[in-house]
């Protein structure tokens, strides 16, 4: 964290007018916000500036409007449910920019916490337009980034308004980023990545950075067969991009010419329904049906996943052994994440991982909270793991 600014390198800020960047793009229904927890990551940001005497000015989008004012995606719901997870009064400005946003900053005091209204109802926003950033710059002193999850979007908010103000990383953002730096910029080794999920065209680049990276690249999930089928082997009805197997074959040879262990599935369990309670059974990978398709890894291939996390000092985490959602096709990616939440229970792991599946996998296991850190970021997240550059944390270095 050394080239980034955080809460710490701020001094006095008392009165001091701090736009603060954050993620509501929460579920909505009725109304009401159905799953608070994005509210929840950058809590202790607002209540942490609040509680220094700053006037603490929320910047967030919420879906897409396509910059005009659209009222279904308007961020007055929003500001009841900040107000309820912070248990502090939250006021609300239904605009970002000009006289109505000014107006009621200027009648905040100290402490005060304001919600201004969906950034992405002016074009200026996703355009990263310069004026739009200045407009938004007026109205403060300090800017600080706790969207970790918007930071890979160059917009006025994200990355334009760092340009005109001083810009430190909050404290979700700074969590993400030391998590980050532990995962993969800085890991102790050996590191091993599980990557799995339905396709490996979505992949592609982060395979290719990830076999430079790592000491062992676990895959599963559909993107398993395949590589399973540019190796020769028969996958039935399977989901399988054959149109990919030169591609999978050149990071396999990526992968052996860096040092990089590739651990496929040795083992399956099949079905000829993808439905719950189908009939399944479990083959050697050599053996599966022609009118059957892969749904999960089997148990000598989750048995291998184990001992390489018996190894491992570093695991990062993205997508599903097999398709959890329906049972018994989630046993693998289960028992996988139990025991890689039980090893750095102990202090022997470090796992970070990210991903709306992956999430969603690890608080089905029940040990999302074991983990050393669970990213919500989704895009941000994935685009880390290729190594891209992100606008907004770039944005934010000394």
């Amino acid at each position: 964290m050394a080239d980034f600014r955080t809460l710490d390198d701020l001094e006095d800020i008392t009165g001091k007018r701090v736009l603060l960047r954050v993620d509501l793009n929460v579920p909505v229904k009725d109304g009401a916000v159905t799953d608070a927890t994005r509210i929840e990551r950058v809590a202790p940001t607002i209540t942490e500036l609040s509680d220094r005497r700053a006037k603490v000015i929320l910047l967030a989008h919420f879906g897409r409007p396509k910059g005009k004012p659209v009222p279904e995606f308007s961020l007055r719901p929003v500001a009841g449910a900040v107000e309820a997870t912070l248990d502090r009064r939250v006021l609300f400005a239904a605009d970002c920019v000009g006289e109505t946003a000014r107006a009621a900053i200027e009648e905040m005091t100290e402490g005060d916490i304001l919600l201004l209204e969906n950034t992405r109802f002016h074009a200026g926003e996703e355009a990263n337009d310069p004026d739009f950033a200045r407009a938004l710059a007026e109205n403060g002193d300090i800017y600080v980034n706790d969207a970790f999850s918007a930071a890979h979007r160059a917009h006025a908010s994200t990355e334009g308004l760092a340009h005109h103000l001083p810009a430190y990383a909050g404290r979700a953002m700074q969590a993400e980023l030391e998590a980050l730096e532990k995962g993969l910029g800085n890991p102790k080794r050996p590191v091993v990545a599980i990557v799995g999920g339905a396709k490996v065209s979505t992949k592609i680049d982060l395979l290719l950075n990830l076999v430079k990276k790592v000491d062992g690249l676990v895959i599963g999930g559909g993107m398993a067969n395949t590589f399973l089928a540019a190796r020769g082997t028969e996958v039935g009805k399977s989901l399988c991009e054959h149109e990919l197997a030169d591609t999978a074959r050149q990071i396999m040879i990526d992968a052996a010419s860096a040092g990089c262990a590739v651990i496929l599935p040795v083992d399956a369990v099949v079905a000829r329904a993808f439905e719950a309670g189908a009939q399944s059974a479990v083959v050697d990978i050599a053996a599966v049906p022609q009118d059957a398709m892969i749904l999960d890894v089997g148990p000598k291939s989750v048995q291998t996943v184990n001992e390489w996390l018996d190894r491992a000092d570093t695991v990062v985490w993205n997508g599903p052994l097999g398709a959890f959602e329906i049972e018994p096709f989630d046993k693998a990616t289960m028992a996988a994440a139990r025991h890689a939440a039980s090893r750095t229970r102990e202090g022997l792991l470090v796992s970070v991982a990210g991903g709306g599946d992956t999430v969603a996998a690890l608080n089905k296991a029940g040990v999302a909270e074991d983990f050393t850190y669970v990213s919500t970021a989704g895009g941000a997240f994935l685009e880390w793991m290729e190594g891209k550059t992100l606008p907004g944390v770039a944005a934010l270095m000394k």
